[in-house]
C-alpha cells in the first residue's frame, strides 16, 4: 500500500472495529502489499484493508463463509460481528478470525495436497459466478503488450512472455479437462499453519478452471500427492503461471518486494522450461 495511505488505512480499520464493539487500541502489521493485513489488539481480530475501488471483498467474505459451513479448510470471518464489508475514508475493510500459528514445522506435501483436495471438494458444491482462469491470462497478456505499463521489458523478453501466455492458454484450453471453482492462487503465502491444521485464505482471485491450475501455484511435490492429476497438463499450467507472475513483476506499478529481480529470474526459468533439450 502506498506510504501516503498507510496511516489512513490503519486508522480506518481501528475505527471500524470500534464501531462494531471491538476494542482496537493497537494494530500490528502482518502483511503490506496490494492490501494491508493487520492484527487488531486487544480484540485479536484480523483486518484486511484495501482501496475502496476493490470490488471483490464481499464475494471473498461470502465464499469463505459458505466454504466454512461445508467443512472446507478455510480461515473464518470474525464471528463476533456481521460478515460484511465495511467502508471508511476511501477504504474497504473486512474482519476475520485471527489464528495463532502452530509451532514451526515442515508442512508435508501430502498434508498440503489433502487440504487442497478438501478445499476443491467444498468448492464443487458452490454455484458462484467467477472469472475463468483465461481471463486472468488475458490480463497478463494485455500487460505484456503495453509498453506504457511494462517499459523496462526488453523486446525479446516481451515476445517470449507474449508467445508463452498465448500458446499455453490455447493448449490448456484444448485439453478438455473438467473445470470447477478454484482458489486461484493457493500458494504457500495463502496457507496458514494453525492448531486446526492448514487453512486457506485470500479468495479474491477465485476463478474457474482445471484443478491443475491451482496445483501449479503449490510446491512441486504437492502435485504428486493429489489424486488423479494430469501431469502433462500440470507441467503446462506451471509454465503458464510462471509466465503470468513474471509479467506482473514487470508492471511499472508493481510493489512486490524485490520484484524486478524476480522478474529477471522468471524469464530465465521460462526459457529453461521451454528448452527442448
Amino acid at each position: 500500500m502506498q506510504a501516503s495511505e498507510f496511516q489512513r488505512a490503519v486508522a480506518a480499520a481501528r475505527s471500524i472495529a470500534a464501531s462494531v464493539g471491538l476494542t482496537a487500541d493497537d494494530a500490528v502489521v502482518l502483511q503490506d502489499s496490494n492490501k494491508l493485513t493487520l492484527r487488531l489488539l486487544p480484540c485479536d481480530v484480523l483486518a484486511r484493508v484495501a482501496p475502496a475501488a476493490d470490488q471483490v471483498a464481499q464475494t471473498e467474505i461470502e465464499l469463505a463463509r459458505r466454504l466454512a459451513e461445508c467443512g472446507s479448510p478455510v480461515a473464518a470471518v470474525e464471528p463476533r460481528v456481521e460478515p460484511r464489508v465495511h467502508e471508511r475514508d476511501g477504504f474497504v475493510v473486512t474482519l476475520w478470525t485471527y489464528y495463532e500459528s502452530a509451532p514451526p514445522r515442515q508442512v508435508s506435501p501430502a498434508d498440503y495436497a489433502d487440504a487442497l483436495r478438501r478445499l476443491h471438494a467444498g468448492m464443487r458444491t458452490l454455484d458462484v459466478a467467477t472469472p475463468h482462469f483465461t481471463d486472468r491470462v488475458e490480463q497478463a497478456q494485455q500487460l505484456v503488450a503495453s509498453r506504457d505499463h511494462t517499459p523496462a521489458l526488453a523486446d525479446v523478453d516481451r515476445e517470449l512472455l507474449g508467445n508463452t501466455l498465448r500458446s499455453l492458454r490455447r493448449v490448456i484450453g484444448r485439453r478438455g479437462r473438467t473445470e470447477q471453482l478454484l482458489h486461484g492462487e493457493p500458494h504457500p503465502g495463502n496457507v496458514l499453519t494453525t492448531k486446526n491444521g492448514l487453512l486457506f485464505i485470500d479468495f479474491e482471485t477465485c476463478c474457474r478452471g482445471p484443478v491443475e491450475f491451482d496445483l501449479a501455484h503449490a510446491p512441486d511435490e504437492v502435485g504428486e500427492h493429489y489424486p488423479d492429476v494430469d501431469q502433462d497438463l500440470l507441467r503446462d499450467c506451471r509454465v503458464l503461471v510462471l509466465a503470468m507472475i513474471t509479467a506482473w513483476r514487470w508492471d511499472r506499478g508493481d510493489q512486490f518486494p524485490d520484484g524486478r529481480r524476480l522478474g529477471i529470474e522468471g524469464l530465465s526459468q521460462i526459457r529453461a522450461a521451454l528448452d527442448p533439450r
